[in-house]
Order: C-alpha cells, then sequence, then structure tokens
C-alpha cells in the first residue's frame, strides 16, 4: 500500500504549523542558525555572524536568546510543535510501536530542509562531549513528547527512561538519515525500524509488543521495511 503524502509542516512556522506571513525576529534567528549550521559547525559560529544573518541587532539577538544552545533548544520545541500538529487519527488504532514509527518518521519529514544543519550538529557532537550531553538533554524533552504523540506513557521516572532510550535510538537513526538521499527513505525507515526492535528488545521501550501484534493490523499510512523471508528484523 502507497504511503499518503507526508503532511509538511514548517518547524518556523506560525502557531498552527502553517505559514504566517512575515516571520518573527525569533524564528529569523533560528532560521539563521540553521542556515549557517549547514556551512559549517557549530563551535565557528558566532552571534555577530547570526545576528547578521537573521537581519537584526545584537542587542534584539540577546534580548530574545541567551546561547546558541537556547536556538537549538526553540528549534527543536517548533520542531516538536510541528509534528504535533501534524497527528494522523488513522494511526488510533494501530499497535504501538506502529504509531511511534509513525510519529518519528514524521520528525524526520519536519526535519529535511535542515539536513544539512543536522548532519553538522552530529559531527561536532561526536568531537565535543559538552555539546553531546546538552543536545542529548533536548533530544530527551522531545521524545518525551514524541511519544505521547504515539499514545506511550512517558510520565514519571520511568517514562524519563524511555525517553531517554529513544533520544539513543533516534540519533542512530539520523546517522543513517543525514546520508539518504533516495526519495523513498528505505535505508532510513529500515534502520528505524531496527532501531525500535533493539529498543523493544532491550530496554523495554514499548511494553507489552509483542510481533504478533503485527499480523493482524489495519493498513496504514507508512509501512516498515518487510525483513526478507528467514531474516529477522534483528540488529
Amino acid at each position: 500500500m502507497a504511503r499518503k503524502p507526508p503532511r509538511r509542516a514548517s518547524a518556523n512556522g506560525g502557531p498552527d504549523g502553517a505559514p504566517s506571513g512575515e516571520k518573527s525576529e525569533r524564528e529569523r534567528v533560528i532560521d539563521a542558525l540553521m542556515t549557517l549550521l549547514a556551512d559549517k559547525p557549530i563551535e565557528r559560529i558566532g552571534f555577530a555572524e547570526i545576528a547578521r544573518e537573521a537581519g537584526v541587532s545584537l542587542a534584539e539577538l540577546r534580548q530574545s536568546f541567551g546561547s546558541t544552545l537556547a536556538i537549538l533548544a526553540a528549534h527543536m520545541k517548533a520542531t516538536d510543535h510541528a509534528v504535533l500538529a501534524g497527528g494522523d487519527a488513522d494511526m488510533a488504532g494501530e499497535p504501538p510501536r506502529e504509531r511511534l514509527f509513525d510519529v518519528l518518521m514524521r520528525r524526520l519529514d519536519v526535519l529535511a530542509p535542515h539536513k544539512a544543519a543536522v548532519k553538522s550538529l552530529l559531527r561536532s557532537a561526536m568531537r565535543d562531549p559538552p555539546l553531546a550531553l546538552a543536545l542529548n538533554a533536548l533530544a530527551v524533552r522531545s521524545q518525551q513528547w514524541m511519544l505521547t504523540a504515539a499514545d506511550i506513557d512517558a510520565a514519571g521516572p520511568r517514562g524519563t527512561l524511555r525517553a531517554q532510550g529513544l533520544a539513543v535510538l533516534f540519533a542512530s537513526v539520523l546517522r543513517t538519515w543525514v546520508d539518504d538521499d533516495d526519495l523513498g527513505h528505505a535505508r532510513t525507515m529500515a534502520a528505524l525500524d531496527r532501531a525500535l526492535a533493539r529498543g523493544e528488545r532491550w530496554s523495554g521501550l514499548l511494553d507489552g509488543l509483542s510481533r504478533l501484534q503485527q499480523c493482524v493490523r489495519r493498513p496504514r499510512r507508512r509501512r516498515r521495511p518487510e525483513a526478507d523471508e528467514g531474516e529477522t528484523v534483528a540488529a
């Protein structure tokens, strides 16, 4: 079954995820950082350069953001909003793993215009452990929302651990996605499927879920890649 075209919503658009005319000062600053990240690592990007790219003064930039990490946090929050606003009611009756797969693929749809920036951040995080820890903290917060969007409990200490596991798994998928230029994103979908399978087996990411549940399900918007005959989906 062919999947429906993804509902694209700008991560930095208006409150309803749709274009809102002239962008706000905050949105221009976020766009400026993502544009600069596509060309250079975050450690080489200064406030003056961000302000020039965004067309704002340093005073205006400081009024809105205190650090480049704060700008990244705002971008991740906007991405969360776009994913949550683009929910598919048809997925409500699907098993948890299917719902989470759909939510995370929607997140990649929203991030698609910023693929080069994400690739740059991944490279910088590998060289800079403090940056990696800071990005992980932001990712855990976002993944709590993604779990909730998939109707999976993300509350309390157990929910935080579940979000941490999902943040690590999603980061591994991003490393495949940034180099996946295929329009169907077959490699990315396969990587996400394997990552969720690992999370299911090793950390109980999705409680009480067995692959038998997938044998009886309604057609869905996105299909995870099927394993070849005799091949497990384990990684």
